[in-house]
């Protein structure tokens, strides 16, 4: 008994799987990426698992059983730039996982939708039904990601800000309602209460002054006092994200003296 394997097939199929194992693990895990970013991985991984069904080692499912942990972890790297080897096993299990639930949301749709609405047609897996049975898992994976997420905290990160004579820490709150952005060079800008900004004073240099216009949800427009830092360090899930040259202004609404935060961050400071 011998199967017949269509490379380009497996290809495709393997290459839409990882766009939405990816996608959604970066939604479990907290790490962001670019939409590019995703799409390289995606295609890697499936040439990768192409190379790894092609070489001339074992019976197939041997080869995918040791290549399939490896080559998620290089997507892992890749994609969200995980660098431990215990996070990236962690991250790959979860993968994993996720890639159980897809396969069984495919192989269950399959059965039932082409089986008895496509009365007739052949059951299986092809490039459609992974495709579009996919997309189905997605959606359902999401949106339970969604609604577990919706009574948590908000999403605090630890934020370090390296200067001359020290190292200020401090928490940060991701808004992805903040759109504040330099008017000049269109960069964007974070908030740093004023108790904060004492802190980081020493290093607000004039001919790093910026002058942010905002106007903000049933209060009147303003401008708002900025200053560039030259360094800003973001804890994120499983990695630090350093930013050069970060532009924050100097604003007590929406941080109050007893909030657990003393800064707004800017979401697109997390993207890749």
């Amino acid at each position: 008994m011998y199967y017949k394997l269509y490379i380009d097939s497996v290809f495709f199929i393997q290459f839409v799987m990882n766009l939405y194992l990816l996608s959604i693990t970066g939604k479990v895990l907290k790490c962001t990426a670019t939409h590019r970013r995703i799409l390289l991985g995606a295609l890697f991984g499936a040439g990768m698992i192409c190379l790894v069904i092609l070489l001339p080692i074992g019976t197939i499912k041997i080869r995918l059983i040791c290549g399939i942990l490896p080559v998620s972890m290089c997507m892992m790297r890749m994609v969200f730039g995980i660098r431990t080897l215990e996070m990236l096993l962690k991250s790959s299990l979860l993968m994993g996982m996720c890639g159980f639930f897809f396969g069984s949301i495919v192989t269950w749709l399959d059965g039932r939708v082409v089986g008895k609405i496509f009365y007739g047609a052949k059951t299986g897996y092809n490039i459609w039904s992974v495709f579009f049975y996919g997309y189905v898992g997605y959606s359902i994976l999401k949106f339970l990601i969604h609604r577990m997420e919706k009574g948590k905290k908000n999403d605090i990160r630890e934020v370090h800000v390296p200067l001359k004579e020290k190292k200020v820490e401090m928490k940060a709150l991701v808004d992805t309602g903040n759109h504040l952005a330099d008017p000049v060079s269109g960069a964007p800008v974070c908030i740093v209460s004023e108790k904060a900004a004492r802190l980081l004073q020493n290093d607000f240099l004039p001919e790093h002054f910026h002058a942010i216009p905002y106007r903000s949800v049933g209060k009147q427009s303003g401008v708002l006092e900025a200053y560039e830092l030259p360094e800003l360090i973001i804890e994120d899930t499983y990695r630090e994200i350093h930013r050069k040259k970060v532009i924050v202004a100097i604003c007590n609404a929406g941080i109050s003296e007893d909030s657990i935060y003393q800064m707004i961050l800017h979401p697109q400071l997390l993207e890749d």
